[in-house]
């Protein structure tokens, strides 16, 4: 444990569970429901409404081995391919074998499909797929029916849930070991301000970081508040470089920020081109699979042609599809189209990449187990190797599925129950609200952003680290934010209007800040180019050296530290701090606060 939390009023409150969920998408909602259905006492935290997180968006579908002909081994061998030589076979095998089976128990759960005229589920391609294996609901709202589905019956379940809720930081008990986590909800229910939740077992699942772009297709809650949790608890986190930008995003103008509506990779799935000003295809002899390749080479293809005709977008031609098609299959895509002026039925669709999908996040096992005993990641948040250095399409929702079924199974077997467990240790796991008490108590809390610099943060962060990186860009990047950090430090303890105070707005740009650090530095240290981390400077790929992992952890005296695995496979998932990955060691520290 590093001790490092935020700063923030005492628990005026606390929830007793033997459990308690961070997140209600796919994964978070999907392991609770499974924890309550064993009898374990389950509480559902979640940062806005129970369906506001990023599982509802997701257009294309879900991906498993459901068609016929399809098989397990082709979805492993479509997957290991995209992840550029980073995956976890063992991770991906048990996806991809265990997939089919949990789609069919979401079903059961009340999700409904798209089905063919014989009553079999449809199943159409996407990006990095040779088979048509993916599902999809409502024609292009598949996210919105599952999260429907398991929202419904997490509320036929009487789950206790608390909304609008932002998780601050971990409980500890004397031993180390989880204990719960410190929230604020922001007046609503019956809870209020600052409480705790007391459980032996906490699950992260919290979703992605894509704000910290300027342009991203995730909600504006996707703060990379888990990710930051864990960070401060000791957890390590892993590949957090590989963030996949979605090549396909309707262009709003160059000036446009926050969440961009998503043209999902389906439309290319079902035959639309890319094109550029004059109509001309482009994917055409660069990649087999044409428009189809994986999202890193599309994203790719499209920013080259962006800068060899000096534009700031692509098209995306699917006028042969008809209305009808249009109407049918991609309801959702083609009114956000006309909400922008855009119809795709006689245009094309102006298209650039936006940050989409964070393959890298919290180190788990295959059990969803963290280095921090009790701790555990699931869904966007984690980085359980099944995507290596770029996710396959559609497979971030069936990961979230299989994941917290394994999470679940390990809490059910494995965990005491909340009269068991130990009582968090106050003072070295709770959060305090007097400062000049705090600046004898070691380490402090971690100063506080003011909440306008979240825009400055995304707009660093997409200049210097975006779809295009070097060496040169990152040094830039990660100058100005640690400048940012250090301005922070600096008014830690200052009065009056420079003092940030403790409040959403704030820790979420705090959040923003760790996460960005640690994004950059990771990718000043791969000095490749490999899936979706493209360095100008250095744009190939180099097995020899960098098909390694690179996990990083906070050091009580806050320093980052690097650490590059041994090879390809990760190590065993120990305790934080243990010596379990080896190879080189960078430490970037982070300068003493006053």
């Amino acid at each position: 444990m590093t001790g490092i939390r935020l700063t923030a009023p005492a628990p005026g409150w606390a929830i007793d569970a033997d459990v308690v969920v961070v997140g209600s998408g796919v994964a978070g909602l999907t392991t609770a429901l499974r924890c309550a259905a064993a009898g374990l006492a389950t509480v559902v935290v979640t940062k806005a409404r129970l369906d506001d997180g990023s599982t509802r968006w997701a257009q294309g579908g879900i991906a498993a081995a459901l068609g016929e002909g399809d098989t397990p081994e082709q979805h492993l061998a479509d997957t290991l391919v995209a992840g550029a030589g980073l995956c976890d076979e063992s991770a991906v095998r048990t996806l991809v074998t265990e997939g089919p089976d949990a789609v069919r128990r979401l079903i059961k759960t009340g999700a409904h499909f798209d089905t063919t005229d014989t009553g079999d589920i449809a199943l159409t391609r996407e990006g990095g797929h040779h088979r048509r294996r993916i599902a999809h609901a409502g024609g292009d709202a598949t996210g919105a029916e599952i999260s429907r589905a398991l929202v419904e019956a997490v509320r036929s379940a009487a789950l206790h849930t608390v909304e609008n809720a932002l998780v601050l930081d971990l409980l500890t008990d004397a031993e180390g070991r989880t204990a719960g986590v410190t929230l604020h909800v922001m007046g609503e229910g019956q809870h209020d301000g600052v409480g705790a939740v007391h459980a032996p077992a906490v699950v992260l699942a919290t979703g992605g970081m894509g704000q910290v772009f300027s342009a991203t297709t995730n909600p504006p809650v996707s703060t990379g508040d888990g990710v930051a949790l864990a960070l401060r608890a000791g957890a390590e986190v892993s590949d957090l470089e590989f963030v996949q930008f979605h090549p396909t995003v309707l262009f709003l103008g160059a000036d446009s920020e926050g969440q961009q509506p998503l043209v999902s990779e389906a439309v290319r799935g079902e035959g639309a081109h890319l094109v550029d000003a004059s109509g001309t295809r482009f994917m055409v002899g660069q990649h087999e699979l044409a428009e189809l390749a994986p999202r890193d080479i599309v994203a790719k293809a499209i920013t080259r042609q962006m800068q060899l005709h000096g534009t700031e977008h692509m098209y995306l031609d699917a006028r042969h599809f008809g209305a009808e098609m249009w109407e049918q299959r991609f309801p959702t895509i083609l009114a956000a189209c006309r909400a922008h002026g855009i119809d795709p039925i006689t245009e094309p669709i102006p298209v650039a990449p936006a940050a989409h999908y964070a393959s890298g996040g919290i180190r788990t096992d295959l059990r969803g187990r963290t280095t921090v005993p009790g701790l555990y990641a699931c869904g966007e948040v984690a980085c359980t190797g099944v995507h290596g250095a770029n996710r396959l399409a559609s497979n971030s929702l069936l990961e979230g599925l299989v994941f917290a079924e394994r999470i679940a199974a390990d809490i059910v077997e494995d965990r005491p129950r909340a009269t068991e467990a130990a009582a968090p240790v106050t003072k070295a796991a709770t959060l305090v609200a007097d400062r000049d008490t705090e600046r004898d108590t070691e380490p402090a809390p971690s100063p506080l952003l003011a909440p306008e610099a979240r825009t400055t943060i995304q707009r660093i962060m997409t200049r210097g680290a975006g779809v295009l990186r070097s060496a040169a860009s990152l040094v830039t990047a990660a100058d100005d934010l640690e400048a940012l950090h250090n301005s922070a430090a600096a008014d830690a303890w200052a009065t009056g209007p420079k003092r940030a105070e403790p409040g959403v707005e704030a820790w979420e740009a705090t959040n923003l800040l760790l996460v960005s650090r640690v994004l950059v530095a990771a990718a000043r240290q791969r000095e490749e180019t490999r899936g979706c981390h493209w360095r100008e400077d250095r744009p190939e790929r180099d097995d020899e050296t960098w098909r390694r992992h690179l996990v990083v952890r906070l050091t009580p005296d806050r320093r980052l530290v690097l650490s590059r695995t041994e090879s390809e496979a990760f190590p065993p998932v120990h305790p934080a701090g243990a010596p379990d990955c080896a190879a080189a060691t960078t430490t970037h520290p982070t300068p003493e606060e006053p």
